[in-house]
């Protein structure tokens, strides 16, 4: 059995290349001449890289690989992403089988037919965003006016969350994932969300509504901090996710134009060309982390008891093997067997939610603006290199 060396060639997180597009040029070389390898963290310590399609399939599907971030060795990829998972745990930082029950509290919530009756009123506010985005205008930051307002409005409705509340949680959002938030910034910023949800929470007790806070209080099995810690989960993925894609998803479109109008001509086959900008931009790009709770052999490599694993789902959404000419944007590839969504049991629960709000987002903006562009050159764009979630700060846009 094969055992890599064990000083690291790379360096996590890696710089981008010249494309903002793609993954970092030296996890792109890893997985060509080295796919697991030893990986340099940012406070000294050392992982496996892993970085195939496969091998990243098998980590996430295999219970031995721990996401219990309590855990000696767990991988942490900044000093606030250590801290976020600190103090009161979500369940995705859990194992089974308390991982499974917490889960199962909110899998109801997001089924796929249950979502789906939510596409009227989601189209509603997307239309009304583009409604106030364009009156009497010709531009603006699609980011700040549609993209985070979109997902943002729709998670509030979801959880029960006073949408006016949204640039006090969006702040806090920022902070938390952030790479260079140092750890008292984090503290800070949880705290913050943390009183505010437990605050709503127990309003909830005697003022109820029909949000998933309200439900999860009616149940009777969680505290309210336990409550709390599900509603910032939610409230933090719910939009940062989807306003990030939204608006890189259209930047790439801009840049792509012959595929941009093949999704005019087409507006039929938009749920396929998410799923390929999906695999294409993945945009949580510094990777899923797992440690090993036992030796396992993994590609012919050994990952002993205690070894952290940072799975790069950005090259494994781009592995030749598995995408052909995979860094290539082609709208009309068959690419759902991506894993911009995770694997295995952790799989993100609020895919089918996504999916629907970036479908909306992109069949109403391209519908909306035939002449949308760029309203400054392509290299003023500022990318979100510093984020977990990856993305571009502003989008100026023109019709």
């Amino acid at each position: 059995m094969a055992t890599a060396a064990q000083t690291p060639r790379f360096t996590h997180p890696a710089a981008r290349g010249a494309c903002p597009f793609a993954p970092p040029p030296a996890y792109q070389q890893a997985q060509q001449e080295e796919p697991i390898s030893r990986v340099s963290l940012w406070d000294g310590s050392t992982s496996w890289l892993v970085t195939r399609h496969e091998d990243i399939k098998a980590v996430l599907a295999d219970s031995r690989f721990s996401a219990d971030a309590t855990r000696p060795g767990f991988p942490f990829i900044s000093a606030g992403a250590r801290q976020l998972s600190s103090g009161q745990p979500t369940f995705i930082r859990m194992d089974d089988p308390e991982h499974s029950r917490l889960r199962r509290m909110l899998t109801g919530e997001f089924m796929i037919k249950k979502v789906e009756a939510l596409r009227p009123e989601i189209q509603r506010i997307a239309d009304d965003l583009l409604d106030r985005m364009t009156e009497g205008r010709s531009g603006a930051d699609l980011v700040r006016e549609f993209a985070l307002p979109l997902p943002s409005l729709v998670i509030c409705l979801l959880l029960g969350v006073p949408y006016q509340d949204h640039a006090f949680f969006q702040e806090c959002s920022r902070v938390l994932l952030r790479r260079d938030s140092s750890a008292e910034d984090v503290i800070a910023a949880q705290a913050r969300l943390a009183d505010y949800l437990i605050e709503l929470t127990d309003s909830k007790r005697t003022q109820p509504d029909d949000g998933i806070l309200s439900r999860l209080v009616a149940r009777g099995e969680l505290s309210t901090e336990e409550i709390g810690a599900m509603g910032r989960l939610l409230l933090v993925a719910g939009h940062e996710t989807t306003a990030n894609m939204t608006a890189l998803s259209v930047l790439t479109l801009l840049r792509n134009p012959d595929q941009l109008a093949h999704l005019r001509e087409h507006p039929e086959s938009v749920p396929q060309a998410v799923e390929e900008l999906l695999r294409y931009l993945t945009i949580v790009h510094s990777g899923l982390t797992r440690v090993a709770a036992e030796d396992v052999e993994l590609g012919g490599t050994r990952i002993r008891a205690g070894e952290g694993v940072v799975c790069m789902i950005s090259t494994a959404n781009r592995d030749e093997q598995e995408f052909p000419d995979g860094d290539e944007l082609d709208l009309a590839r068959d690419a759902r067997r991506h894993l911009a969504f995770g694997f295995g049991v952790h799989q993100c629960l609020g895919q089918p939610l996504a999916r629907l709000e970036l479908q909306i987002a992109l069949n109403t903006v391209l519908r909306r603006l035939p002449e949308l562009r760029l309203a400054v050159p392509f290299e003023e764009i500022s990318f979100r290199g510093e984020m977990l979630v990856y993305g571009v700060h502003e989008l100026p846009i023109a019709w």
